[in-house]
């Protein structure tokens, strides 16, 4: 199982929020590339990044901060926030991302979504982020009346290289994974699963693991990782034991 490590940046620095709240921003790294390094260092193979505020402005925000990460590590980097159309799409993979995640566009742009996965396959990733069971979009602020199941089997058939499923109501929360909604998610779809929101225990990435046969193949650590709830060589030994990781299609082994 693949352990994603989370650098949220907002401000051009690394934060942490709590479900979603822009105001509870907690800064953890005010150089993003240093955290960077840092998880690299740990022995982490991804990194997971967000441009929170380009999750609001509905355009990237965070340029320079992303830009940086990239020079500073060959980590293979999955990017989220602000990507709304092919034009950003094509510049942020051009800039060395090796998958980008379509959130609220999967909700208001299905067409361009599924353009983007036949243009680019095995590099775009959908991001499903939901609070009970219905998908939220613009950065969280916005309700959709969109079950996040049902936005599931809509892109069942567009080649997504992956799912992006977050709990918004445990994000940040350390209040442990939802580990039966992931599930459920998973087994409605072919595409795998990362699970995201409330990672908090090495018992939480184990119970993950667990439920690869259903489909989980990775999992999003933040809070837990940076304020030294989760150790980083106890949780890869841990995700390594459980499944060897697999190569995301159209991507290199590290």
């Amino acid at each position: 199982m693949i352990l994603y490590p989370a650098i949220d940046l907002k401000d051009g620095q690394a934060v942490r929020l709590l479900r979603g709240d822009m105001a509870s921003a907690t800064v953890f790294n005010e150089d993003p590339a240093a955290q960077a390094r840092a998880f690299a260092e740990a022995g982490f193979a991804w990194l997971h990044l967000v441009d929170l505020n380009g999750a609001f402005e509905g355009r990237p925000v965070n340029r320079a901060a992303v830009t940086a990460i990239l020079a500073a590590v060959e980590l293979p980097v999955q990017l989220g926030g602000g990507i709304r159309d092919m034009a950003t799409v094509e510049a942020w993979l051009a800039a060395g991302v090796a998958r980008v995640i379509l959130g609220t566009a999967a909700v208001k742009d299905p067409a361009f979504v599924r353009a983007a996965c036949r243009r680019f396959p095995g590099r775009v990733a959908l991001g499903i982020d939901a609070r009970r069971g219905r998908v939220a979009v613009e950065g969280w602020a916005e309700a959709s009346e969109v079950e996040a199941l049902d936005l599931v089997r809509r892109f069942e058939d567009a080649g997504a290289a992956a799912i992006i499923h977050t709990d918004i109501d445990r994000d940040g929360a350390l209040q442990g994974v939802n580990v039966a909604a992931t599930r459920a998610l998973a087994r409605a779809t072919s595409i795998p699963v990362i699970a995201s929101g409330g990672v908090a225990s090495l018992g939480d990435i184990e119970a993950l693991a667990a439920a690869a046969e259903d489909g989980i193949e990775g999992a999003i650590l933040g809070r837990a990782l940076y304020d030294g709830r989760i150790d980083p060589a106890a949780a890869l030994s841990l995700a390594n034991d459980r499944r060897a990781e697999p190569v995301p299609q159209g991507m290199p082994r590290c």
